[in-house]
This record gives structure tokens, sequence and C-alpha cells, in this order.
């Protein structure tokens, strides 16, 4: 093991400044070229500015659900879906239908990027629908395994999974032993929807569950490291996410490696900062608990890193059984990825170590990475303007930050425009 690696593991944090192959990294992910935009068309330009600058008014970004509400209300449906089809849900969601979805993927697919289809469903407490909505979800998941395998639009196919749309939010409050008569049929039900769905998808597309609230996440995990021990003998199929925004992290992840090592499975890992940090901190509080989220942004950064760390040391032992998507939006994390992979000879394309970025974000990245030859995937979210509100609803809420954060995005998507203005001038 590298000092590096071994300094990962103890938890002291990697200092990226002396990396002796930092220079060798290619000068453009810094992230700072405006033409790497130069791949959009001007109406594509022109929505993302338009979206942006809503996206940075936190009043429009913490009421958009009752604002969408509303102009559903008054517009009616039709009226509604003409006014955020060629908005938002153009620039956040790849279609309705596989058509549209096909033509969306192709266009991301010239650019160098991958697909990661995102069926947009999930239920919190208190929005159990019942055994029938669960199996026409399974149903929606199928479906989305066989697009993801049947298109050639990538090489390497990903999806994403929230298991409570297969199973009772409530249920994965539960102890054992505690279940009664009717949550075991469920849960038994659950189980072989989830079986069904990582069968069909085996050797052939990686699913890559969510995780969800810290009061779910126990069992959430639970199921998903018995699904990995049956799937992954030989490969990364069903992947865990671990957000680093919560101070257990990094343990949970140690656990994981450990258990992997164990049990003899490959470990999948979605990295992430974390998405639910309001409602976490606002929980914890009502119920007396320990916060359970870092206290800093400088300190969860600090826990991404490290984990990163940790997962790509492993990785540069055992490249056929570890594989890890650094899902990130954040360009520090990015540029300490590829400094790392350089340092510890892991190959850029060789399957082990992608990068994530949602659809119609960060493209500033995205583009530049996969230019440079990085693997690349987008969450893609499909699906009716219906179906898609609220979880794009959700994901802005959960999001604000990153959608108020996007100035340099903004800044770049200008720069362009100006560039191409200029052009115009003179011919």
């Amino acid at each position: 093991m590298s000092p590096s690696g071994f300094s990962a593991l103890v938890g002291e944090p990697y200092n990226a400044s002396q990396n002796p192959h930092q220079w060798l990294l290619p000068a453009s992910l810094t992230f700072e070229d405006p033409s790497a935009f130069r791949v959009k068309s001007l109406g594509e330009l022109l929505r993302a500015l338009g979206v942006f600058r809503l996206c940075s008014f936190p009043v429009l970004v913490n009421n958009c659900g009752k604002m969408m509400t509303g102009a559903r209300i008054l517009l009616g449906r039709r009226g509604f879906s003409l006014l955020l089809r060629p908005t938002v849900y153009a620039q956040f969601v790849a279609g309705e239908n596989e058509k549209e979805i096909s033509q969306s993927m192709g266009k991301m697919s010239l650019l160098g990027l991958r697909p990661m289809l995102a069926v947009p469903i999930e239920e919190d407490l208190g929005e159990s629908t019942g055994e029938k909505r669960y199996d026409d979800n399974m149903e929606a998941m199928l479906e989305c395994v066989r697009m993801s395998h049947s298109n050639a639009w990538s090489k390497d196919p990903m999806m994403q999974l929230k298991i409570t749309a297969l199973l009772s939010p409530e249920l994965c409050m539960i102890t054992f032993p505690g279940l009664e008569e009717k949550e075991a049929v469920h849960f038994l039900c659950g189980l072989r929807r989830l079986n069904k769905i990582a069968e069909a998808s085996v050797n052939k597309v990686r699913v890559l569950v969510d995780a969800e609230y810290t009061y779910m996440n126990p069992a959430l995990t639970l199921i998903t490291m018995a699904l990995m021990k049956k799937f992954n003998k030989d490969g990364a199929w069903i992947w865990n996410t671990y957000q680093c925004y919560l101070k257990e992290s990094r343990s949970l992840l140690l656990e994981a490696l450990h258990l992997s090592q164990t049990e003899g499975f490959c470990l999948g890992v979605k990295l992430v900062r974390g998405a639910y940090m309001d409602k976490e901190r606002k929980l914890a509080e009502k119920e007396g608990r320990v916060d359970p989220i870092h206290p800093s942004w400088e300190e969860t950064n600090k826990s991404y890193n490290g984990c990163l760390d940790v997962m790509l040391e492993a990785i540069s032992q055992k490249p056929d059984r570890y594989r890890i998507i650094v899902a990130t939006h954040n360009e520090e994390s990015v540029r300490r990825a590829a400094e790392r992979m350089e340092e510890l000879g892991i190959d850029k394309d060789g399957g082990s170590v992608c990068f994530g970025q949602l659809l119609g974000m960060c493209d500033h990245v995205s583009l530049t990475l996969a230019k440079e030859g990085y693997p690349v995937y987008k969450s893609v979210p499909y699906g009716s303007v219906d179906d898609t509100l609220p979880y794009l609803v959700r994901r802005a809420q959960e999001n604000r930050t990153v959608l108020q954060g996007i100035r340099k995005e903004r800044d770049l998507l200008r720069q362009e425009l100006r560039y191409r203005m200029r052009l115009r001038g003179r011919q």
C-alpha cells in the first residue's frame, strides 16, 4: 500500500498539493474554458442561461412546488405543459417516451457523455400507495433496464433505483423482530420485486441504489448488501450510495469494504455529498437527537475526499473487485480524483472509476472530463411533465444550494454566447 493510501485508511487527509503527478493533469481540468459549450446550439445556451437565472433566486427555488401547482391550476394541464416543456423540462428531463429519450441520448453520446437513466419515482413516510403501485413501479424499472441495455447509448450502461419506490418507507424503520403478518407479506413482495430487477439487470446494466433519509438508510443498506452478495460475485452490478455529509459516512464505507472482502462480493460505490441536509437537521432537532450532518461545508469536503481516497486506493489494488462513480459537481473533488488516479496508476478508461453529474447542470465539468477521455455519466430522469414534476421539485429543493451556486457555469455560458455574437458580427 502506498503512503498516501495508508494515510487515507487511517484517517489522515491526503494532500493533493504534494502530488508529484499533479502537473501532468491537463490545464483544461481547471474548468475555466467556455469553449466546452461550443458543442451546444444557440437555443440550448439561451435556455440554460434563462433557467439558471431563475434558479439563482432563493425565493423561486424554495417555493417552486407551490408556484408550479398554482400555474398548473391557472393554465390547465395542456397550457402548463406547453410552458414547462421547452424550458425547465427540456433542461433537466430527457423526454417522455423512448423516441424522445433516444434522441436526447443520441445527442449526449455524440458529446462523449453516458446516460444513467432514473425513473422519477420514490416515496417518503406517509406516502405509501399499495402493492399495485409498487408493482407498476417495478414494471417501469424493468422497462428502464430494457431501454438502458437495448440501446447503444453507452458501452457500460447504468441506471438509478430507489428502494422506496418498491417497498414501503414505513417498513424501512421497523426493527426486527417486529413485523406483523401483513408487513411480512409486503416485505417479501418488495424483496421479490427487487430480486426481479436485479436478475434482469445482471451482466447487462449496473443498478445504482440511491441512499435516502438516515431513518431509512440502515434497512436500505442491509437490502442492498444482500443483493450485492447474491449478484456481485463476478462484477459490480448492484451499487450502494454513500452520503459524505453524514458524520458516519467513512465508517459505513469501511464496513462495506470489509464486508465485501469477508463475504466475497464486488463492491460498487456511488459517492455523493448528500441532498437531505435541512430535513435531517430539523428532524434531529425535533427528536432531540445529535445532528447526523457534518457541522460545516469544509468538514463535508474533508469527508468526501477521505472516502474518495479510500476507494481509489482499494481500486488501485483490485480494480476488478471495486468500482466508484465520483458523483459530484464540486470541481476540487473532481480534480482530486483525477490527480489520485494519476498517482495510483488507475487507467482513466479502465472502467473502475467514472464521474457523474445531473442532466442539465455542471456541463462545463462533464464536457471537459469527457473530452479528456474520462467516462462521464449524466443522471437522466424521464417521463411526462406530470410524472417528473414532483421529482424535479424535490430535487430542486434538495439541491438549492447547488442551483444557487451555479454562477461560474452561468459566466462561462455568457462568455460563449458573447463569443458567438462577435463571430456573427464579423460575418
